[in-house]
Formats: C-alpha cells, structure tokens, sequence
C-alpha cells in the first residue's frame, strides 16, 4: 500500500460519520428491469437524479421480466422492476422478494401493417382480434422470451380459445424494440406496451391497430430481494431506491416523460404506502377496469359499456381519483 492510499484512507476513517458516508455510499445498484423502461428512454431521463441523491451508480441490466424475475431468485441483482402481475406475486410467495410496491402503468396494444391484412381494426377487443389473426393467417410476431409481455400474449390467446400455429406466428426471443423493427420489416402483427411504441413509432412503418380493452393493461412494480436469501446483496441502496421510485419528486418526473408530447407512464404511487404493492391479479383488474373505464368514455361508449358489465361481474375497488382523473386524460383514444 502506497504511503499516499494509507494516508486518505486514514484521513477517510477519521471523518465524523454524517462526512464520510457520501463516499462510502458510492456503490453499484444492479437492476434488473424490462425492455420497455429502457426502450422507451425513462430510466435514462430519471436515473441520474437517484445517483445525484445518493451517490449510488446503477447498473441497469434490460431483459425480459421472467429473465429479470430468474435473476432477483438466484441472488444476481439486488432489485426489480417489472411488469408481470401474477409472476411477482408467485415470486414475493416464494420468499424470493419483498416490498413489492405498484410506481406506474400504461397499457398494451396490437399493432401492425397499416393494410391490416387481418383486419383487426374493426374488432371490437383484443381476443377478437387474436383470433381474426389465427383465421386468417396473418404473420405475427412473439417476444417469445417470458418478458412480461410475452406472458401477456400468451393469456390472450388463451382467452381466445384459438393459438397461432405454422409459418404465421414467429418467436423472435428479442426485446421489444428489436420485435416492431422485425414486424416492420416483415409486415406482421405483434403486441406491445404502449412506451416502446412511441419511443418507436416513427422509427417503424406500423399502425397502432387496437387499443383500449381493460384486459391490456400493464402495470409496473418494483420488488426488494429479501436479504434472508441472499444477506450480501445492497439491500440499503436498494431499499432506499424502491423509496425514491414512490417519492412524490420522481412519480412527477414519471407523470412528466413524454416523446411527442404524449406520456408513456402514468404513475400509481399512492401515500398509502404504495398501495398498489399487495395486489392481487383479481383486484388489479378491478382498478384497471375503473381506469379504463374514464380513459376511454369520451371516444368509445361500447367498449365502455362492455367495461362496466366487467365491472358489475367482479365489484369495485375503491381508488384515488386524481388517479383516474389523470388516466382519462393520459390515454384518450384518438379522435
């Protein structure tokens, strides 16, 4: 050791504690998060201010939210933030996480060739035009990679009691991003949330085709690894960044990311201790259904008929207005 490093670490060792930790906190987070907060450009417009705060550098690690999932239960990563309801939930049971706190949502839609060769335009819900693609052979392109929307694909071809079968249905196992330039290039159908699309839409010759059905909502959590499993992980830096996510200051940053003047998220933080953390998939499509039920009353009154029968069926979930009020304006069909 050089008679210089003795001296500053010395000189570190003798700092009062309130002095010293802003350097001792300069460490790495390791996230491990979807495609779309990448794709769409968020975590580079935010994460600099959680770094400024903190002096925590974060390694940002995009992958699907199975992958990202698989990561948090072998102990790779030290937080998540993803958007796979039921997997989270099954992975918090396990004990494999904590905390899991609701930060924001958009939705899914199907896009494709501005031909429409299936036609999708006029049905009138994501399942109907599922099965219009299976019918009539369209391409369409899969995640295929137990992303968060992969998994959402695959529950409505489920719901659409018909699976895409020969040439007509390509896995791609690539990001989101990676999967419209492929459906672009190859004039085929896919499913993807609504932030990548923008970041994307004019980088691709597709059209949004379908929107506005309830069950195409997408919602983001981030999830703590619990420390019992994995003691060594960063468990403070990765506390205090679930902590700043909900801040008031960063779901306004959140409210405020737009491309295009248009928002891609819309955050979900409530001061009821993150609200939306313990939510069950059943009670998520209560709250969604509300949701989408005054984002799209000024442009859709069937779908919304159709909403409030969903909404009779499964009972109400009392939310934040200012929530709703904030969805309707968010995502309005267009005119």
């Amino acid at each position: 050791m050089t008679t210089a490093l003795r001296t500053f670490l010395s000189l570190l060792l003798c700092l009062p504690l309130g002095v010293a930790s802003p350097l001792l906190q300069a460490d790495t987070l390791r996230l491990a998060t979807t495609t779309s907060t990448a794709n769409s450009g968020l975590l580079e417009a935010i994460l600099p201010e959680f770094q400024r705060l903190t002096g925590t550098e974060v390694q940002v690690i995009a992958v699907g939210t199975g992958a990202a999932l698989r990561m948090g239960r072998d102990g790779d990563v030290d937080v998540l933030l993803v958007h796979a309801p039921n997997a989270e939930q099954t992975f918090v049971d396990l004990g494999y996480g904590q905390q899991r706190t609701g930060v924001m949502y958009n939705d899914f839609v199907l896009v494709g060739p501005t031909s429409d060769p299936a036609q999708i335009r006029a049905q009138p819900d994501a399942t109907s035009a599922l099965r219009q693609i299976a019918e009539r052979g369209a391409l369409f392109i899969s995640r295929g990679d137990d992303s968060g929307t992969h998994k959402k694909e695959k529950q409505l071809w489920q719901l659409a009691s018909t699976a895409p079968a020969g040439n007509g249905y390509r896995e791609a196992g690539q990001g989101m991003g990676k999967v419209l330039q492929i459906s672009s290039e190859m004039g085929a159908y896919t499913l993807t949330d609504r932030g990548t699309w923008l970041a994307y839409a004019n980088k691709v010759d597709l059209e949004l085709l379908l929107q506005g059905d309830p069950r195409l909502f997408n919602p983001y959590s981030v999830i703590q690894i619990n420390p019992q499993r994995f003691p060594d992980l960063n468990h403070q830096a990765a506390a205090a960044f679930r902590q700043w996510l909900v801040s008031k200051p960063t779901q306004q940053r959140i409210a405020d990311f737009r491309i295009n003047n248009q928002p891609l998220f819309v955050p979900s933080a409530t001061s009821a201790a993150g609200s939306l953390s313990d939510l069950t998939d059943r009670s998520e499509r209560k709250t969604d259904l509300r949701q989408f039920s005054n984002s799209f009353e000024a442009n859709s009154g069937s779908i919304k008929r159709k909403i409030e029968r969903e909404m009779a069926k499964v009972g109400l979930l009392v939310v934040d207005q200012r929530q709703v009020r904030q969805a309707a304006n968010h995502f309005k069909s267009p005119e």
